[in-house]
């Protein structure tokens, strides 16, 4: 019987030993990496790969696309899908330092407790995400646009660089999302201004909104975190919070990391178990995993 071969490139210096315990945890009988790949080497790499397999075995070989850029990860994934040659076709997942997968469990996470205690969905919802500029905050934005949420993301240097990641999104998938300037202490606040649902994606270690500025948004039903480094990047969110009130708050009810991180764990498991179990070649992000999380939540 022909081997599963999974080969993890990187722009990076090096290939996160995490993916690679997830890969071999996952199935996969042979996993290669390779590091410090430029977008121009992708196709030549792609290439060795699907003409090294009879077309009936390519399903078994798959690509895995990690960095920590969401648009790079993305152009990567498709230079590689635009180098197949049909019928030699192979799977390709990316998930750029495990970002779309915590996004995707992120916000499934949040939607869980939007049914479960509000009987609600995202649909309408005004939902500001910190950290905007980063990859965490790429991939939640566009997940909840497309489930018809109203998104802000926000900037610490300013409006101009995350309008123009706004755009991207608008470009690339077709969903409106709003940008804001997240500078300083008075302008988080009022971009959070009205927001049922607050995601934080900012750096490690950095508190965006304080206890006094949290208990200020009325209209707040979620707010989640993905900082696990103290601070936290919303006061009053524990790194094992899932569901419990946020004190001082109305009604607004916390996701801490570590909640967000084992289903982010169990999304990234599943679509490498996914693609070593299909018959068809897929091509897989963030979106994917947002319906892996969703998949996991639902049954746990």
């Amino acid at each position: 019987m022909s081997k599963t071969i999974l080969h993890m490139i990187t722009p990076l210096k090096h290939m996160s030993p995490f993916d690679v315990n997830m890969a071999a945890d996952a199935g996969y009988d042979v996993i290669a990496t390779y590091q410090s790949v430029t977008p121009d080497e992708v196709r030549g790499l792609v290439q060795d790969a699907i003409f090294s397999r009879s077309p009936s075995d390519a399903v078994k070989t798959g690509f895995f696309i990690a960095g920590k850029n969401a648009i790079v990860s993305l152009d990567m994934m498709k230079t590689t899908v635009e180098s197949f040659v049909p019928p030699f076709e192979i799977n390709v997942f990316a998930d750029p330092a495990g970002s779309f997968t915590t996004a995707a469990g992120m916000v499934a996470s949040a939607e869980k407790l939007l049914a479960d205690r509000f009987g609600t969905d995202l649909k309408g919802k005004r939902v500001v995400i910190y950290g905007g500029t980063g990859v965490v905050a790429f991939s939640a934005a566009v997940i909840a646009a497309l489930e018809g949420a109203s998104v802000v993301i926000t900037g610490y240097d300013g409006i101009k660089r995350v309008a123009g990641i706004a755009a991207d999104m608008k470009e690339r998938f077709g969903v409106d999302v709003e940008a804001a300037d997240g500078s300083s202490s008075e302008k988080n606040l009022e971009a959070a201004a009205g927001a049922e649902i607050i995601f934080s994606a900012g750096p490690a270690g950095v508190q965006i909104l304080d206890e006094q500025q949290i208990r200020q948004v009325k209209s707040l039903l979620v707010a989640a975190d993905v900082n696990a480094v103290p601070p936290a990047g919303i006061a009053g969110i524990d790194v094992m919070a899932n569901g419990e009130p946020i004190p001082g708050t109305d009604k607004a009810l916390a996701l801490g990391a570590l909640a967000i991180g084992n289903v982010k764990y169990q999304a990234q498991h599943l679509l490498f178990k996914r693609m070593i179990a299909t018959e068809t070649p897929v091509a897989l992000d963030f979106r994917h995993a947002f319906e892996e999380a969703r998949r996991f939540i639902r049954g746990a």
